[in-house]
């Protein structure tokens, strides 16, 4: 019986999945993505075109694999008919390669006005979410009001109705205006009928039944694993659970089938929207990790927070995960720095820790280790003995201090710009 490999993200999301599951995919018969909505994009760069995906996995680009939306991950029909239709444009036959799990939640027009008014609601402590809906949509699956995909095979109106009702309901008692939601509501309609043309299943089945028959698996996160509702920095944090063992519940996978777990991880590090971020850089630096590394989110367009790379945070997320490769991303982006940090403790109250505490608060302060940057360009590496002196020193010292290796480094945002330095 083969096993499911996890991919996800160790930060605050944007590490740069989408590029690495598209190189890991030929390895592999299955891609399924297990939790998360449309907040989420991943950015793939290929001869010479960029593509943009909110909710289908990554390896659409391969024409032999089977992708799988799994039962974990929230959909908005609007948003996947029109991603679908781009990357159908581009050659892309999403029918014949991708199956959509019943169980998976529909993000509703509703939906999308609960996550604003929500969001208005709590004033200067409000989230930062994307405003699509998915928070709201993860509360009514475990509230136990959610409409999933397979209802549409069955009394679909009806219990659209009841829960479009129901959250009207909710929105008057809050005053919120209702808008445009008529016309929302057409859009969503006609997207629930284009729905029907993709094969909705039993994906808890099917990826089991794959695994008898010895079929390779690789399990694809969103979002980071600090944004994990349990785990991550509550209340900045999405509303699922993006660790590893969010694959399990998210597609119905026992945790004996879990496999190797790579974790990605940006060699700085980012993040978007509010929430605490220790080693946030406000000067220059910030301002130039932004400029060099693209840093806008590529679903919201946002910019995102940069600073220095923090360990803590990052040993915490390789326990959680139970790392056993670590992939890092975007070295290239300080190929000019003089010096370069890591975070190696927190400073609380006094008190240094390499423990990630309870709640992160402006009481962190990050200590750092300096080192010398490697200033060259990196972008056309071929191989790890390419790499000067500073840049294996940078290298070793996490793998040291995590005690996992970093199988792969990527140095730019192509495929070919992918090194790897232990077989995956």
């Amino acid at each position: 019986m083969e096993k499911v490999d996890v991919l996800l993200g160790l930060q605050w999301g944007d590490e740069g999945k989408g590029k690495i599951v598209d190189v890991l995919t030929p390895k592999y018969d299955i891609v399924a993505r297990f939790q998360g909505g449309p907040n989420a994009g991943h950015t793939l760069e290929f001869d010479g075109e960029k593509y943009v995906l909110r909710s289908i996995p990554s390896g659409i680009f391969q024409g032999d694999k089977i992708n799988v939306i799994g039962n974990g991950v929230v959909l908005d029909p609007v948003l996947f008919i029109e991603e679908a239709a781009g990357l159908s444009r581009s050659g892309h036959d999403l029918k014949s390669r991708l199956v959509i799990s019943r169980k998976a939640h529909l993000i509703m027009p509703t939906h999308r006005l609960l996550d604003a008014a929500n969001e208005a609601a709590k004033g200067d402590a409000k989230v930062g979410t994307t405003g699509k809906g998915i928070g709201p949509t993860y509360t009514d699956k475990v509230g136990r009001y959610g409409l999933r995909v397979g209802d549409i095979e069955q009394g679909f109106l009806e219990k659209y109705q009841a829960a479009k009702a129901r959250h009207i309901s909710i929105l008057e008692s809050m005053s919120f205006p209702l808008g445009n939601l008529e016309e929302l509501e057409g859009k969503w309609l006609e997207a629930i009928e284009a729905l029907k043309a993709y094969r909705f299943v039993d994906s808890e089945q099917l990826l089991n039944a794959a695994l008898r028959e010895d079929r390779r698996v690789l399990a694809e996160g969103a979002q980071g694993s600090l944004l994990d509702i349990d785990f991550g920095s509550y209340p900045f944090v999405t509303s699922s659970n993006t660790v590893c063992a969010g694959c399990c519940t998210g597609l119905g996978v026992a945790p004996r089938t879990i496999g190797d777990v790579y974790g990605i991880f940006k060699a700085y590090c980012t993040r978007v929207g509010s929430g605490p971020f220790p080693t946030e850089l406000f000067d220059g630096t910030g301002d130039k990790l932004c400029e060099l590394g693209h840093e806008f989110g590529s679903v919201t367009g946002r910019k995102r927070r940069c600073g220095w790379l923090d360990l803590v945070a990052l040993r915490y997320t390789v326990m959680l995960n139970g790392v056993t490769k670590l992939i890092m991303m975007k070295s290239d982006v300080m190929d000019t720095f003089e010096e370069i940090k890591i975070c190696v403790g927190y400073e609380i109250n006094g008190t240094v820790t390499q423990d990630f505490p309870y709640e992160l608060s402006e009481a962190c302060k990050p200590v750092y280790k300096s080192f010398k940057g490697w200033q060259c360009d990196s972008s056309g590496f071929k191989s790890d003995t390419d790499f000067p002196t500073e840049l294996k020193q940078y290298i070793a010292f996490i793998e040291q201090e995590l005690g996992i290796p970093i199988a792969v480094v990527s140095v730019g945002p192509d495929r070919d710009q992918t090194i790897e330095r232990i077989a995956l």
